[in-house]
């Protein structure tokens, strides 16, 4: 399958890895389920907006930064 946002999968595990937090506990702060935040954090779904601002809030990078899009 191909991956919809590789630069964000390849960031989040690392960023979540560093603070210790499991895939759960990154699906309870978004309020969704495990099983979803695990297919964001593989790269086979798309996030709202709203998301991708929490994920960067959470761990103080730009949003930028999580699409790969940072010069």
């Amino acid at each position: 399958m191909e991956l919809i946002l590789p630069s964000l999968a390849e960031r989040l595990k690392p960023l979540r890895k560093e603070k210790k937090k499991t895939q759960k506990d990154m699906a309870a702060l978004l309020g969704i389920t495990e099983r979803h935040y695990q297919k964001i954090e593989y790269g086979h779904i798309n996030i709202s907006a709203t998301m991708l601002i929490t994920l960067a809030d959470y761990f103080h990078v730009t949003t930028d930064y999580l699409l790969g899009r940072e010069g």
